[in-house]
């Protein structure tokens, strides 16, 4: 069995890639629906059900944060040689929301916010240097939305 060549050894895309599409952004947007509704529910419940609110938002929030970091490996796979640092980021936010599910909520909900706004300025590099600039106001978007839902449940807890 032949296997196809080799790409020459590089890190970097061949091309910059496209913009994401209609259907990248529906459901980038429709993945921010869970965080914005606990968040509501946070502040708008009855204390039981705002105690399953913020552990929802927590669990979902740690989820989207590993789901972050897998993308660092996907990246470094396209890579020859592959790029060793990107495999070690891409574990680091899944560490980092089994850290926030331990602390359980408001402190939980703190790790998130930083936990998703560093993914975004790792991200930002990142996506620069292999040409997938054209992905950062999708990014920006849900990173801005995301970090201030979680932010609000986390206020939740001081303030209702």
């Amino acid at each position: 069995m032949t296997r196809p060549p080799m790409p020459a050894a590089s890190d970097d895309f061949a091309q910059p890639l496209d913009p994401p599409s209609a259907l990248a952004w529906a459901l980038g947007l429709a993945g921010l629906i869970p965080f914005v509704l606990l968040a509501g529910l946070q502040w708008l419940s009855v204390p039981g059900w705002r105690m399953l609110a913020g552990s929802a938002l927590l669990t979902y929030g740690a989820v989207i944060v590993s789901f972050l970091g897998g993308i660092h490996w996907g990246l470094a796979m396209r890579g020859r040689p592959v790029a060793s640092g990107r495999l070690v980021w891409g574990v680091l936010p899944s560490l980092l929301g089994w850290l926030a599910v331990l602390l359980d909520s408001p402190w939980g909900q703190a790790v998130l916010v930083l936990s998703l706004l560093a993914c975004f300025g790792v991200d930002r590099g990142v996506y620069r240097a292999l040409g997938l600039q054209a992905w950062l106001p999708l990014r920006a978007t849900l990173t801005a939305v995301a970090a201030i839902s979680v932010a609000a449940g986390a206020l939740a807890y001081w303030l209702v």
